[in-house]
């Protein structure tokens, strides 16, 4: 039955022990063991907190990457529209040449053509003027073959002088 109830004495000394205990606990171990709960909670906001300005660096560096992003797109974008006019203005300056160079061609082509016909002409002209000599002087030939037909012409022509 001792142990259901416990005696006075065993009340005192458990006392005294407990209070002993409490004393050394107090002296030599609450003061580190605070000091140890305190700076664990001082870490633990410490790692909070670098998770916080990490998270926002994070937030911003990602609006930083948008941003450039953005940046290169629009660059990206005016440069392929420099790119197309100028591609443009070249083959806008090469049709010019070609119908300049096209022109010019067909204007010599003309003038080719032109100077060949003059030429054609001229040539045409002396032929047909070297046949009607000819073919004069074997009629006037053939006409004045006896003496009688040459008087007769001589003196049809001094009357066509005479009138004139």
């Amino acid at each position: 039955m001792e142990l259901i109830q416990p005696s006075i004495g065993l009340v005192f000394w458990m006392t005294v022990s407990f209070l002993i205990l409490l004393f050394i606990l107090k002296k030599f171990a609450w003061k580190p063991i605070l000091q140890m709960l305190s700076d664990r909670e001082h870490s633990i906001a410490e790692a909070l907190n670098t998770a916080k300005k990490a998270r926002e660096e994070m937030a911003s560096l990602k609006a930083d990457n948008e941003r450039l992003l953005q940046e290169a797109r629009l660059e990206r974008d005016r440069m392929l529209k420099e790119a197309r006019d100028t591609k443009d203005a070249i083959i806008a300056e090469a049709k010019e040449k070609a119908q300049a160079e096209g022109n010019k061609i067909m204007a010599q082509t003309r003038e080719a053509i032109q100077t060949e016909k003059n030429a054609a002409v001229t040539e045409l002209k002396n032929l047909v003027a070297t046949m009607s000599v000819q073919i004069a002087e074997k009629i006037l030939r053939a006409e004045l073959s006896n003496d009688q037909k040459q008087k007769d012409l001589v003196q049809s022509m001094l009357k066509d002088i005479k009138m004139n």
